[in-house]
Parts: C-alpha cells; structure tokens; sequence
C-alpha cells in the first residue's frame, strides 16, 4: 500500500476519480507509520537567521536556487523572489501571471520557471520577461539552465533545449514512458557541455547541449518483477554532480555513481528512494523510500553510516553542510546528522508543513522552502 501513495497512472487515477470512496484510504499498513521523534542532546545550536513568505507550493514541489550573490524561489501562485541570501532583504519579488508547476533554474542571467499550461517562463536578473516558449504538457521539475541552453523536462517524457537568450528551440529529444510513474521529480543538471537527465524506467542519459544528442546512456535502476506495479523503479530527483562523478538514485532500484565524461560505472549499491542524491568531496548522501539516511564514500561505494531513526517521515534529499547532514521532513522539521556517524546533533522546527525541496546551502547558511510557503535560513551559532 505505500507503493499505491506515490505513484501515479492514468488508468488508475481517473478511476478513482470517478469514486466517491477509495478503498486505499481505509487500509493503513502500521509497518510505515511515520517514527516519533525522540529527545536527543543538541550538541550543536541552530541560529534562525532569516525567514520570509514566498507562497505555497500547492502539490508542485519548489526548490530555491542560488546564483552568484542572490536566491531566487516561487510558488505555484506565481510569485518569484530574488533574496539576498545574507540578511533575507528581497531584492525584487513579481507575478508571473501564470500558475506555476517548477522552478526555479537560473544561470545568475536568466531565470527560468514552468507554467501550470505548458509553458516555460523566462526573466532577466531584475525580474522582466525575457520569452516565453510552448512545452507539449507540463514541467514538474526545474529547468537546467546554462549561458546558452535552458533543458526542460516535461510529464511525457520530452527533454528540450530552449536558446537561453531568446527561447528558440534548439532541439527536442522524446524517449518512451512506462506505462507506471512515481509522482516524483526527475530533473536535469549541467555539466560542461552536457545535460544529464534523470527518468522514468530506472535510466540517466547524457545529451549534448549544442544539438541534443545522447552522449551515453546508462540505467540506474533495472525494472524488476512481473506487474507494472513491481517493475515502477524511476530515477529520483536530480542528478549530483561533482567534478568528473555523477551520481543518482532510482525507487526499487539502487543509488550508483558514473564517469560524466564517459557513463563508465563507478559503483552501486541496492537502494530505494523517491528523492535524490548529493554530494560533496568524501561521500554521496541519499534517504531511502523507508526513511533511512545514508552516507556512502563517494570514491568507493562504502557504507560510511546509516540513521535509521527517521523511519517514513518523508525525507527530503540529504545534503552536507558545516560537517552535518541536514534533512528535512514531512511536519517541516529540519535535522542536522553528524557528518562522522550520523547521530542527531540538532532540530529545528518551521511552519509545520512538510519540506519536500532539498535544502539549499549557501556558504555559511542552509535555506529550506516548505510547501506552505516559507523561506528560512539558519546557520549554527
């Protein structure tokens, strides 16, 4: 039954709608209870440094980006910030005009949101409209976004290359769509000349920014079992990129590290997750479907430390900052792991709904965006 929560199929889901009663909402598996949350002794304090309204997410996720000097964010009413990440001091704030369903993705030049009708909104650093592009459904995963080409994916599995400076599309690449999805984001990351895109189906793909042609194209998750149901193992989240490492997670399937250059595996581990990856200069760090927190050194595969004390709290993505792990969950609390074994250190509560983007570290601060529509950084005192 936890499985019947997260993904998503037409067949299944214009079904339901036709009913006044599902009968996946009476049956609750005690097994995925969302675990307490246990006292522990801070080691380390959370100093609140800044926290602003940006408007809610609705069932969209909105993950803040930062660029050079400034963080931008949106909501899916519309609303998108500039922010200086120092102070909070909003450096502009505008109306799209428009719902949005993604964003935000920004080279420092152009920032780029998705629009609830299928189109890709672009503005300029103050905040005025530079184009606007038609996609062929709607985006639920920021645009990627260079000093030439902005990559989009959208619902039906089409990856475009839009011209960042005046919206031409350059190029359209479409690959096939199992017939289950998670409703969860896969997304783009650029790398030199690349975009690497997660997808549905388990696979990662590298194109060429110029003209969209694949480079490699490997699988992160190998669909298994007999029902489409079993064989759902999508890649999550978007893919982390440091230097010549790429990394990503894919559900009912494993978390893997490859070559960017060449797609040449570097390793793999069996691992489930509805989020993605990060990384830093020793390990990667994922958060399994099930809530546990993982480290792997980022060289080797090796299991450095688990948590398994955050047991299906909808984690976010985990990601490392001032020698923590920090994570956020489903009743918007904030947890910061030891970086050494994985212990709490330290909690810090928000408005109270969940936080589905990953936390946004910026040098000294970590911004977190909860789907009820605050902005907040914190650092430790």
């Amino acid at each position: 039954m936890r499985l019947m929560r997260i993904f998503t199929a037409s067949g299944i889901a214009l079904m339901l709608a036709a009913c006044a009663w599902n009968p996946f909402a009476e049956r609750v598996d005690p097994r995925t209870q969302p675990a307490q949350l246990s006292p522990f002794q801070q080691t380390r304090q959370v100093k609140p440094v800044w926290s602003l309204s940006v408007g809610p997410s609705a069932s969209y996720l909105f993950a803040p980006v930062a660029s050079f000097d400034s963080i931008y964010a949106a909501s899916a009413k519309g609303t998108i910030l500039r922010v200086d990440p120092q102070n909070g001091r909003e450096i502009w704030r505008i109306d799209a005009r428009s719902a949005l369903t993604a964003g935000v993705g920004t080279d420092g030049h152009t920032v780029v949101v998705a629009a609830k009708d299928g189109v890709l909104l672009a503005f300029d650093s103050e905040g005025k409209k530079k184009w606007q592009a038609k996609l062929s459904t709607e985006a639920l995963s920021s645009p990627a976004v260079s000093a030439d080409v902005v990559v989009v994916r959208t619902q039906d599995n089409r990856i475009y290359g839009f011209d960042t400076d005046t919206g031409e599309r350059k190029w359209m690449v479409t690959r096939r769509l199992p017939p289950l999805t998670l409703h969860t984001i896969s997304g783009a990351a650029i790398s030199g000349p690349t975009a690497v895109v997660a997808l549905p189906g388990g696979r990662m793909i590298s194109l060429l920014l110029s003209n969209g042609a694949t480079n490699w194209d490997v699988v992160v998750g190998d669909p298994r079992g007999t029902t489409d149901l079993e064989r759902i193992a999508d890649t999550s989240g978007v893919p982390a990129i440091m230097g010549r490492l790429v990394c990503a997670v894919s559900f009912q399937g494993r978390v893997a590290c490859y070559d960017v250059v060449s797609g040449g595996i570097i390793w793999a581990r069996e691992l489930s997750s509805a989020v993605g990856v990060s990384i830093d200069s020793d390990f990667v760090y994922a958060a399994s479907d099930a809530g546990a927190v993982y480290a792997f050194s980022n060289l080797g595969g090796h299991n450095a430390w688990r948590n398994d004390e955050l047991a299906y709290r909808g984690l976010t993505t985990p990601v490392s900052f001032l020698r923590s792990v920090v994570v956020g969950d489903f009743q918007g609390f904030v947890h910061f792991l030891s970086l050494n074994d994985g212990a709490f250190v330290a909690r810090v509560a928000t408005d109270g709904s969940p936080i589905k983007a990953p936390p946004l570290v910026v040098h000294d601060k970590v911004i977190l965006q909860t789907t009820g529509g605050r902005l907040a950084a914190f650092t430790f005192d």
